[in-house]
């Protein structure tokens, strides 16, 4: 009942996931990045601890493929799971849980990954590689968007979504986007009214937090 990809940007060294759901607020359960490290996403019966667990692996060095093996050896529930991760040279991994019956998938382009579970057919995660990659010039997070409205038109998943989020990590401590949609009856057309909103302002804040006094305007 989730969909999402995760991405590294080739021209900025951006990192980038965005993830939708038929349950409430899956901003806050599924979706991890951090700048110059990578990105991880979890799903299935989701285990928030795997996503930050998942980031400080990838700050180690450890490539996707190892961090997917450390996050799921030996792990109680684990069969319950499913995992994506790209790694500081974008490359990407992903796990299917054994426990999960429904139709799932992975599929993967250059520096990017998306998954899926309860979704119509494999072909959404596929869709929403071939969007992602079909123009690199663009900001990562416009990209990362067309590819969940991709999902959505192969099918998505059998039942209504009704959140979404868009995580993109540039070389701060904290987010250049950060954008959620907690319940919406459509959530993703929400997300594409934010994103389109909120990018003209988004160096704005960055500015405002890192050099207040570049910022022109009242004090």
């Amino acid at each position: 009942m989730t969909y999402s990809i995760a991405a590294k940007c080739s021209l900025t060294g951006m990192f980038g996931v965005a993830v939708t759901t038929s349950s409430i607020c899956v901003g806050a359960r599924c979706a991890y990045a951090r700048a110059g490290v990578g990105a991880v996403l979890t799903q299935h019966r989701t285990d928030p601890r795997l996503g930050p667990k998942g980031l400080d692996l990838l700050a180690q060095g450890l490539p996707a493929k190892d961090v997917i093996e450390r996050l799921t050896g030996d792990v109680p529930g684990i069969g319950w799971r499913q995992l994506a991760v790209v790694d500081r040279d974008g490359r990407t991994a992903a796990y299917h849980g054994e426990r999960i019956t429904s139709v799932h998938s992975a599929d993967e382009g250059p520096g990017c990954i998306a998954i899926g579970n309860i979704i119509r057919t494999k072909a959404v995660t596929r869709a929403m590689v071939d969007a992602f990659g079909a123009d690199p010039q663009l900001h990562l997070a416009e990209r990362l968007v067309r590819g969940m409205e991709a999902g959505y038109a192969a099918g998505g998943e059998p039942k209504q979504v009704k959140s979404a989020a868009l995580l993109v990590v540039e070389s701060e401590s904290f987010p250049l986007v950060d954008l959620r949609v907690d319940y919406n009856p459509q959530p993703l057309g929400q997300l594409r009214w934010l994103w389109e909103i909120y990018e003209p302002s988004m160096k704005l804040y960055v500015d405002r937090a890192v050099d207040p006094d570049s910022v022109p305007g009242p004090a």
